[in-house]
């Protein structure tokens, strides 16, 4: 919010000290009904932009405190029209400096005749400092309400903080340029996924390959429920994440048919999920992609089965053991795909007007077949089912995985924004994962096309066919590594029948979960999710 938005608001003044305010109910009223909603609104963090919104409620409070220095932290229930409701944390602080956090400014405030303004406390550099000490000095099994807990790990003095920068759902602080503490921006009434896979991996497994677990914040609400406000974790140098990596990489290879004029007809093909080692990769295909390429696929489906391993391999702590499918797993999963079908042929429907050509065509093609696909999702007998089930990343895709040198590291394990934390947890084949990641290559490889196309002598369709051959072998490159190291280890993800169709299946649902993002965001893109429908309903 800016400064001259602020100075049009009523000026507020209470007799309260700032560690009674939230009792005055008056002030809570007036901070909830005639200020917050305003600046909630604008926040990047805010996740009910295409909903309208009800009213504001204040769920909780607790005090975020050390040695007399006081901050709030509030759970807020947003209220929508639409009969559904989402938490957010905002935790608060008072400030006099007229120079301070001008742009982020809730209320203009006086509190026991001092004039200043409650902000957004993470602005704040003696906020963060106080949350990474009293995570530093955190006693174990902690029962208080607001809880610290710290890893054996994570023994560093505070030195300095910083914003990370620009993150839609989270924010994200950098310590001491080493460490970094996400604050969970918009809440569940549980501990958050991303906290418990995080602790999991990098405590119980000694995965290497995600940022070290060093510790959290959380409150135990009214309900008795934890719920996790803060993850702090190591902070992995790196080059950038593996999406834009693999884009540079791809605008290389298409280049390359440019350059070395290859007749995109004549390369050889494959078939689809068809396992190849490097070496069952044709020359003509290495020649045009590079072996750097292929390599890294090997490398990413290394540290994705090393992942799967890992959170496969518990027989304790009953979040993480392995199941086998059943029943009552089936029915949830055909109730959501239905639901979520439903919606994106109502969505596609609604936006024909916005689409042409291959766009057009394909969409036509996904309602003609919409019984069809339909049956698909029905279709899943786990009667038939020998594999396991685990806790899975459940976003995983380029933009979740780190590159640093030769290496990879994956990140964020709070799962997909769309699903409730309950469906979030919910064990699913870990061959869902490996289909996400899937779908981000094919996204890569038409992204790169739509991004260069003036650069290109080729007409689209060729190079959508390029696109095409590239992916399978990609998917084939990634299979072969993947499968034996899971299956080295034990890890039952079915018989090549069973494996193939739970691939079908979750790059089906994961291209229908994509439709309804680009039709309302950018429908030029539909093409892509589109096309992964096509190729799934065409693949015998």
């Amino acid at each position: 919010m800016t400064k001259k938005t602020i100075k049009t608001k009523t000026h507020y003044n209470f007799n309260d000290s700032w560690e009674t305010l939230l009792e005055n109910k008056a002030f809570v009223n007036a901070f909830l009904s005639e200020v917050l909603e305003d600046y909630i609104t604008k926040q990047r963090w805010y996740g009910g932009k295409a909903s309208k919104l009800k009213y504001i409620e204040l769920s909780e409070y607790f005090r975020i405190q050390r040695d007399g220095e006081v901050y709030y932290g509030l759970i807020l229930e947003v209220n929508f029209e639409e009969a559904f409701y989402q938490h957010y944390f905002l935790p608060i602080a008072f400030v006099s400096d007229e120079s301070f956090a001008q742009e982020d400014r809730i209320l203009s405030i006086s509190i026991q005749n001092q004039e200043g303004f409650i902000i957004d406390a993470i602005n704040l550099e003696a906020f963060r400092k106080l949350v990474f000490e009293r995570i530093l000095t955190a006693i174990p099994n902690d029962l208080t309400r607001v809880q610290y807990h710290k890893s054996i790990l994570f023994n560093d003095e505070y030195e300095s903080s910083r914003f990370m920068g620009l993150e839609q759902s989270n924010t994200s602080i950098v310590y001491n340029e080493s460490f970094v503490l996400k604050f969970f921006r918009r809440i569940y009434a549980n501990k958050n996924p991303d906290y418990e896979m995080s602790r999991f991996l990098s405590e119980k497994k000694q995965f290497k390959n995600t940022p070290a677990y060093l510790g959290s914040l959380s409150i135990v609400d009214s309900d008795n429920e934890n719920i996790t406000i803060g993850l702090m974790q190591e902070m992995v140098p790196n080059e950038g994440d593996a999406w834009d990596y693999m884009l540079k990489e791809l605008e290389k290879v298409f280049e390359t048919l440019e350059t070395k004029n290859i007749d995109i007809a004549q390369l050889p093909e494959t078939e689809l999920f068809e396992r190849l080692s490097i070496r069952d990769v044709p020359p003509r295909i290495i020649d045009w992609v590079g072996l750097n390429l292929f390599l890294k696929v090997q490398k990413l489906a290394e540290r994705t089965a090393e992942m799967h391993i890992a959170l496969g391999s518990e027989f304790e702590e009953t979040a993480f053991t392995p199941t086998h499918f059943n029943g009552d797993y089936t029915v949830w999963l055909k109730n959501r795909l239905l639901y979520q079908f439903q919606n994106r042929l109502n969505t596609v429907e609604n936006n024909l007007h916005k689409l042409e050509d291959l766009s057009l065509e394909l969409a036509h093609e996904f309602l003609d077949n919409k019984n069809d696909i339909r049956k698909r999702l029905v279709n899943f007998d786990w009667t038939r089912l020998k594999g396991e089930r685990i806790r899975v990343h459940g976003d995983y895709h380029l933009g979740q995985i780190l590159v640093k040198e030769d290496d990879f590291y994956i990140l964020d394990f709070e799962g997909e924004p769309e699903s409730t934390i309950r469906d979030r947890k919910v064990k699913q084949p870990p061959l869902k994962d490996v289909a996400g990641l899937f779908r981000s290559f094919h996204y890569a490889i038409y992204a790169t096309i739509f991004n260069n196309s003036e650069q290109y002598k080729h007409e689209q369709q060729e190079l959508f066919d390029a696109g095409e051959l590239l992916y399978t072998y990609f998917i084939g490159v990634f299979l072969k590594t993947y499968i034996e190291k899971i299956q080295d280890a034990n890890l039952n993800i079915g018989y090549r029948q069973e494996r193939i169709f739970l691939l079908k299946y979750s790059l089906l649902e994961k291209a229908i979960y994509e439709l309804g993002y680009e039709l309302n965001s950018r429908p030029l893109w539909a093409v892509i999710p589109l096309k992964g429908i096509t190729n799934i309903i065409n693949h015998k």
